[in-house]
């Protein structure tokens, strides 16, 4: 018989039901309290005993609730809600143990145990199976041995951040050592040069580049004996010990030499031996040597004519003397007369020539009072318009302001009549005489030139000519008494002597400028007059114009040449040196860096300034010249030997003075171009 499915379900849960009410039907059964007989004692004992049981059973569950919501990071938290469940149901199963004792609700009891053992049952099979996965989980001894070992590890991390730092620290103070180092050798004065045992240069610092010319990268790894002259010059690679502490001969790259003062020592370094050179430029202190010897010898010249001069007044006195004496008594013999008039004329000729050298030797008695410079030489042309030849053309320059000089008048007068005379017999066939006053100031840098003259401001009387100018031998011994360049009989020699000894008693100064076939400048420095003091403040480092371009420097005088590479430095350019102009074209060739010129005017070699430039700017149209000399410019013009336009710097110039006439030759030809 087939019966619908819902039929089939009814009757399979009426069959359900039926057997529930059959189980719990406790009608036909017997509490636990009889078999107990009512016996109290063993009643209570059981009640007490599963009271107790029941309660230990159900705080369990409220504990694991406790821990699973309150640890979240506890691992396999499910299996805690698992015992909870389990436990709750034990707990109950003794409540219902003391329930039976009168009630038999056995059915009710059972079906507790049923879910109890359910529970139980998937407890304990689910318990096996992550056994293995919590024996992983760390003891506490575990725990505390691992904490020891992090400890540990914890304390030789912390010794090695601590070596770490050391570490650092040391390499810190290593690489502030070696900048310091670098620093001291960058900026050294003098140069510095290390080299190994063969002789191969290691380091070249900036003041090295600047002695020599070369660029650190030209000369790294090359011979040191390349610097240097062939006596001093190490014989062979490896030699490098034999070079030895004192004055040398340094070679630049252009090929010119200057005097050094060579030191060596040596360290070791990495087992290898190393040698440290410090190079010195003598240039300068050779030259305040010469200027010191000269002075010297001036000096000692000076006092043996002063000393002269004093035994020959007192010789002269007697002759003079006896001459006029022998003359008034001889009034009726006019032939003897005669003779005695021209002992006393000599007399008196060699009266004149010891008051020069006593001039000359700063023993005359002077009496310095305030000149008007401008009305002294407007009174000396004057004189001289009526005393020279017609056919020397003579003319004044003065500047805008006043300039007062505190010297002897007469001095003063005599020592420009003495120029005049000798600009007059150095033009034969005639020229041009020029009187000029100006203020001058003597800086440093020709004070290192000239180290017996004070720097400061001056008044400055100058006398120009354009007769046949000195050689520089003839400059040398110009101011030394009695030497003269003209014939026997037509001059003493003590002309320029006596200029030189008034300067310098007046605490002054006196220079020659001149070139062959150019002329001759005589330049008188003397104290400004109203208490002004000599000294003027230093010049503005800041105001001073400077620049970056490279400059060609052509100078035939080493000392000259030298100075002024130094200045043209100290402005920030770069500098190229030549001697001659045709090394000068050949450098102007070879180095497009170039940017300008500057050119003495007068050079050996068959070159003037003016034909340098001529070919220089064949080759280079539109290349800034700049022309330094000591002659006026007003003269150079006159000559046909300088142009109008050109920019010229006379000698000797300030600081101040070179850096604006670099900026104006530039100027220049940026608006010829």
């Amino acid at each position: 018989m087939c019966w619908p499915a819902s039929a089939r379900k009814t009757y399979r849960g009426g069959i359900m039901w039926a057997y529930f009410e059959r189980i719990l039907d406790s009608s036909m059964f017997s509490p636990h309290g009889i078999c107990l007989l009512w016996e109290p004692e063993l009643i209570w004992l059981h009640v007490i005993s599963d009271a107790f049981i029941a309660a230990a059973y159900f705080s369990i569950p409220f504990a694991l609730a406790i821990l699973v919501t309150k640890r979240r990071d506890l691992k396999f938290g499910w299996v805690f809600w698992a015992f909870a469940v389990f436990i709750m149901a034990c707990g109950l199963t003794h409540v219902l143990s003391i329930y039976t004792l009168w009630v038999p609700v056995y059915g009710i009891e059972g079906l507790v145990k049923a879910a109890t053992a359910v529970a139980s049952v998937f407890t304990a099979g689910a318990l096996w199976p992550l056994l293995p996965k919590i024996l992983t989980i760390p003891s506490p001894f575990e725990l505390r041995k691992v904490q020891a070992a992090l400890e540990e590890e914890e304390i030789k991390s912390r010794d090695a951040a601590q070596l770490l730092r050391q570490v650092e620290d040391a390499q810190r103070a290593l690489r502030e050592s070696m900048t310091r180092l670098t620093a001291v050798v960058d900026t050294a004065v003098d140069g510095v040069i290390l080299f190994d045992a063969q002789a191969r240069i290691l380091l070249f610092n900036p003041a090295s580049e600047r002695l020599f010319g070369y660029r650190a990268d030209e000369v790294m790894n090359l011979d040191i004996g390349m610097l240097m002259s062939n006596e001093k010059r190490p014989s062979s690679p490896g030699q490098a010990r034999r070079l030895a502490t004192g004055e040398a001969v340094g070679v630049r790259k252009d090929g010119s030499t200057f005097p050094m003062d060579l030191s060596v020592g040596q360290a070791w370094q990495d087992g290898e031996l190393i040698y440290v050179g410090i190079v010195r430029d003598l240039t300068a202190r050779k030259l305040t040597e010469q200027q010191l010897q000269q002075a010297q010898k001036m000096e000692t010249v000076g006092q043996l004519s002063g000393g002269i001069a004093h035994d020959f007044n007192n010789l002269l006195t007697v002759i003079i003397g006896n001459a006029e004496h022998l003359s008034e008594q001889l009034k009726s013999r006019s032939d003897l007369r005669q003779f005695a008039y021209d002992i006393c004329q000599s007399g008196e000729r060699g009266a004149e020539l010891t008051r020069r050298l006593l001039a000359f030797s700063r023993r005359q008695l002077l009496q310095p009072q305030t000149i008007d410079c401008r009305e002294l030489l407007e009174s000396i042309f004057k004189l001289l318009k009526r005393t020279l030849r017609e056919n020397i053309e003579i003319k004044t320059a003065f500047g805008p302001r006043a300039i007062q000089a505190f010297a002897d008048r007469a001095q003063l007068e005599s020592a420009v009549l003495n120029l005049a005379l000798n600009a007059q017999d150095a033009m034969p066939s005639g020229g041009h005489l020029t009187l000029s006053t100006e203020l001058a100031a003597i800086d440093e840098d020709y004070r290192a030139l000239h180290p017996e003259v004070a720097a400061g401001s001056y008044a400055l009387i100058s006398v120009t000519d354009d007769g046949e100018g000195m050689t520089p031998e003839v400059i040398e011994h110009a101011f030394e008494p009695f030497f003269t360049t003209k014939e026997v009989g037509k001059g003493s020699g003590l002309g320029l002597s006596m200029v030189y000894g008034f300067a310098k008693q007046s605490d002054g100064h006196v220079s020659i400028y001149s070139e062959r076939g150019l002329g001759t400048t005589v330049r008188i420095y003397l104290p400004r007059a109203g208490g002004q003091s000599l000294t003027e403040p230093p010049e503005n480092e800041e105001a001073a114009p400077r620049g970056y371009e490279t400059i060609l420097i052509a100078e035939d005088d080493p000392f000259v040449r030298s100075s002024a590479i130094r200045r043209v430095e100290a402005l920030g350019y770069r500098v190229v040196a030549a001697v001659n102009g045709k090394e000068a074209l050949q450098r102007l060739r070879t180095d497009p860096g170039i940017d300008m010129l500057f050119t003495d005017i007068i050079m050996p070699g068959g070159m003037s300034g003016w034909d340098l430039a001529e070919q220089a700017r064949r080759i280079r149209p539109s290349l800034p010249i700049l022309f330094t000399s000591g002659y006026a410019l007003e003269a150079l013009i006159e000559q046909g030997r300088a142009q109008a336009q050109a920019i010229i710097l006379t000698k000797p110039y300030r600081r101040a003075e070179l850096a604006q006439r670099l900026r104006d030759a530039f100027a220049a030809a940026t608006v010829t171009s």
